[in-house]
């Protein structure tokens, strides 16, 4: 049974070494020279004396970053992507929470790492890479590896502001690859465009389904998701099939009517999450690519990524919220309401994930851990961990799971309990609107929709009205030039909301 994800490469690199396995639009390393490359790093490390412990992976987006993953794998340490286009304030309060013994940068990076209070040992990857092998370094290395140690700390946004570092380990990887890949049907055609930065979990739908089926990556030069036909034609360009993208990124193309003028004609496979995904957007995209497969992912950081999919299957009105479907082959999703029962159907609870793919939890922090990652209040016979994800849900009259909010995203107002996220699908559904956001005013109780449309906010008002009952209807509409997003790819409400705290302090 397979217990190291890097079996995956030693198993495709047998088989294909000459093939590219990462690429961006300058360079690609085949299967061979990540193999190669990474084994090297792991002997350097080795030799440094760092085991068990976290290495620093902090460099630019490009394929020898991947590969520096890997290779702090081969060494039985765990690697902490980080990345120059982070807000310093935010690496320096990884730095701090890791207290890491080491740092592996590229040369630009080395230069930015200076700026802060880094005391460990610095390595620059053109340096490293050259080590000479020692097999039997590696394989005494890998006969102590079990399947529960870790492989990387990805952080998280904390609500407290100090981000929180989500531990995963091969077991959780592994399970989470197996089933993700089943679900999209990656084989050795697929050539996947990534989107998502090399510092979240996202980006593993990629870097080792490719790993596993010696399919090939390319990293879309994040530039282009400012020009959507650009990004179109770079697709075609490089016959990229399969996307596992944030909704903004599929939107901003289909909202700005790129697909008018180019459709990305290899693309057969579509995954989406992040967010509710606005059904006129789908709309244009369906109608564009009509033979493509659509799913919609649904998962946290905490799972190892992804845990739910849908197909989409069928039409849906503009009012609607695609599902999540159902859970991934062997996790189990089950729905607590208040009182830690099952609801009845159609009834709401928080969605709660149980199975393999649970991470460890957050790095030296037990008490955030003990929070979130609990015993099943359904089983009092022994342990069983299931991870509280502080998303709302419920099951529709097909038996699929609908995601209906984050817990913190229901407001009470007016005597009512609402769904900011309800507001936003009506938004979203007008004809000019391009994207929408609502956010609550906790103090003057204040219900405030940010929008990106040709429409002025009297126009978005009016719309609104028709379609929700009055105590819905925001108290004030606004509209901006173009959607914050998070590093991520999501609507950044955190500074929509500082924004709007800004507008009253002036």
């Amino acid at each position: 049974m397979q217990r190291n994800v890097l079996e995956y490469l030693e198993s495709t690199v047998l088989k294909i070494p000459q093939k590219i396995a990462y690429a961006n639009e300058n360079i690609g390393v085949t299967f061979q020279e990540v193999y190669k490359n990474a084994r090297a790093i792991g002997t350097f490390l080795w030799d440094a004396g760092h085991y068990k412990e976290p290495i620093v992976v902090f460099m630019s987006k490009h394929p020898r970053t991947i590969i520096t993953f890997y290779g702090v794998i081969y060494s039985g340490n765990y690697y902490v992507p980080l990345d120059e286009e982070m807000p310093k304030h935010r690496i320096e309060l990884i730095l701090q929470s890791l207290e890491p013994k080491a740092v592996i940068c590229d040369e630009t990076s080395k230069a930015l790492l200076e700026e802060f209070s880094f005391q460990g040992k610095v390595y620059v990857y053109d340096e490293i890479v050259g080590t000479r092998i020692k097999d039997e370094v590696l394989i005494h290395i890998r006969n102590q590896q079990i399947d529960t140690d870790p492989i990387y700390i990805v952080f998280t946004s904390g609500s407290t502001g100090i981000p929180k570092g989500v531990v995963a380990c091969h077991r959780s990887v592994i399970d989470y690859i197996e089933s993700l890949t089943a679900v999209l049907r990656v084989d050795e055609n697929t050539v996947f465009g990534n989107q998502t930065p090399l510092y979240v979990d996202a980006c593993l739908k990629e870097l080792l389904s490719t790993l596993k089926f010696g399919a090939t990556t390319y990293i879309i030069p994040k530039s282009l998701f400012m020009f959507p036909l650009k990004l179109v034609e770079f697709l075609n360009e490089y016959k990229i099939n399969t996307v596992c993208w944030v909704v903004s990124a599929l939107t901003m193309i289909s909202a700005f009517g790129a697909l008018e003028k180019e459709i990305p004609k290899y693309l057969h496979t579509i995954a989406f999450g992040s967010e509710v995904f606005p059904i006129k957007q789908f709309k244009i995209w369906k109608k564009h690519l009509p033979k493509a497969r659509f799913i919609n992912l649904y998962g946290p950081t905490e799972a190892t990524g992804m845990s739910c999919y849908y197909e989409v299957n069928r039409d849906f009105e503009l009012d609607e919220a695609i599902p999540i479907g159902q859970p991934f082959p062997n996790t189990e999703i089950i729905l607590l309401d208040e009182n830690n029962q099952v609801p009845k159907q159609g009834d709401e609870g928080e969605i709660c994930i149980r199975g393999t793919s649970l991470t460890l939890g957050y790095y030296k922090n037990f008490e955030k851990t003990n929070e979130v990652f609990v015993q099943n209040p359904l089983n009092n016979a022994y342990p069983e961990q299931i991870y509280r994800t502080g998303d709302i849900g419920k099951y529709n009259e097909r038996g699929e799971l609908i995601f209906v909010s984050r817990k913190d995203n229901q407001i009470k107002h007016m005597g009512h309990r609402i769904e900011l996220g309800e507001i936003e699908i009506v938004a979203n559904g007008m004809e000019e609107m391009k994207s929408a956001c609502c956010i609550f005013d906790d103090i003057k109780k204040k219900i405030i929709l940010y929008y990106v449309a040709d429409a002025t906010p009297a126009q978005v008002t009016s719309y609104l009205k028709e379609k929700l009952p009055r105590y819905m209807i925001p108290n004030l509409t606004i509209a901006l030039e173009e959607m914050p997003l998070t590093s991520n790819g999501k609507i950044n409400r955190v500074l929509l909301k500082e924004k709007y705290y800004q507008r009253l302090e002036k």
